[in-house]
């Protein structure tokens, strides 16, 4: 394991998640599910037996810093990658894939965000490996692609060559479908969801960092020289002052594909991208009354709904159904779980009440 390592996107806020997901306390940090652990943490612990704790590392925006350290205290500090501005995916994997490639250059790698649900651990760990054992030889990125339950909108989608063998070449990346589109690609069996989950080789990031993302890869090559000393943290302010804001998935993946570069490992390991309120609830079991609980309440007529509110309030409520209550700090939020995709509006307009809110 001495040359795996794995990165974790966490800079996000998780705005669909509002209000409990907040600018100060984004999900990543959260115990949504009432395990005891926060999504990041859950996260971690996944990778275990997989690389070991000091190949770890976190990016993450540089507020949240304190928050990393404090949920995961194993972390040395230049183990945590704190970014300056929001710049989406792809510096955030130029910035650690430059920053390994100056420890170990024979690091393979993962790449993963913070807040997925994974129910099979032990398959997602064998995928994984399966996937670092394929990249480790060869100038390749691996993704895993999750087999479809339903004609979901809310995924992008892989298309991919079925030959006869467990790591298959990718065709190209399909966006977010139309339901009438979602239905069309899960049925012809040639599709699974992106899950945003990327192995390769730190050398071939690079590699393709340069092929695809020139500017940000010289960026990064400039300043590399300081990471582990104490100017990274006043060069990296510079390189991403001077980036572009792109995702990976859009700036390498999409054309490393079409070069034949890019492969899947399709799995079943009960995954999801805890986005928003009811993939929460998809995510939970549900009482008799179709009710995922959390806190004090007194309920009456209430069915199938999301309720979770503070331990330390006791919550009335009558006669919803279908219905999302949520409650964290100094807001509280009543919406219907089918009208859940207006929450980015109510957190646009709760900003104009005072920033405390979002």
């Amino acid at each position: 394991m001495e040359n795996n390592f794995v990165i974790i996107m966490a800079g996000g806020v998780g705005s669909r998640l509002w209000p409990f997901s907040r600018q100060k306390h984004p999900k990543q940090f959260h115990d949504l599910l009432g395990t005891g652990k926060s999504l990041l943490q859950e996260t971690v612990s996944r990778f275990e037996g997989i690389c070991l704790q000091k190949q770890i590392y976190i990016v993450t925006n540089e507020v949240y810093r304190d928050l990393v350290q404090e949920q995961l205290p194993f972390l040395e500090e230049h183990q945590i990658l704190g970014e300056p501005f929001k710049r989406n995916t792809a510096p955030c994997i130029a910035y650690a894939t430059y920053k390994i490639l100056q420890k170990n250059l024979n690091a393979n790698f993962v790449i993963s965000p913070a807040d997925h649900i994974v129910l099979k651990p032990e398959v997602y760990r064998e995928k994984i490996q399966k996937a670092l054992d394929f990249t480790q030889n060869r100038n390749a990125i691996v993704t895993l692609g999750v087999q479809p339950t339903r004609p979901d909108t809310g995924y992008g989608y892989i298309n991919f060559e079925k030959i006869n063998q467990e790591v298959f070449p990718v065709k190209d990346f399909k966006e977010k479908p139309d339901l009438e589109t979602a239905q069309k690609y899960v049925s012809s069996r040639d599709y699974v969801w992106n899950a945003g989950i990327f192995i390769a080789t730190a050398q071939t990031f690079q590699q393709n960092f340069i092929s695809y993302l020139p500017k940000i890869a010289n960026d990064f090559q400039s300043i590399q020289a300081t990471f582990y000393t104490d100017k990274e943290s006043d060069t990296i302010k510079q390189a991403y002052q001077a980036c572009e804001d792109i995702s990976i998935d859009y700036g390498i993946m999409e054309k490393a594909s079409q070069k034949g570069d890019v492969y899947v490992i399709p799995g079943d390991f009960a995954w999801s991208d805890l986005g928003t309120w009811n993939s929460l609830y998809h995510n939970s079991n549900p009482n008799t009354e179709g009710n995922i609980l959390s806190g004090n309440h007194l309920l009456y007529e209430v069915r199938n709904s999301l309720i979770k509110t503070p331990k330390n309030k006791l919550v009335v409520i009558q006669g919803l159904d279908n219905y999302i209550v949520a409650e964290y700090d100094n807001v509280l939020m009543i919406c219907s779980k089918e009208e859940e995709q207006r929450v980015k509006k109510f957190v646009k307009d709760a900003q104009d009440k005072g920033k405390e809110f979002i």
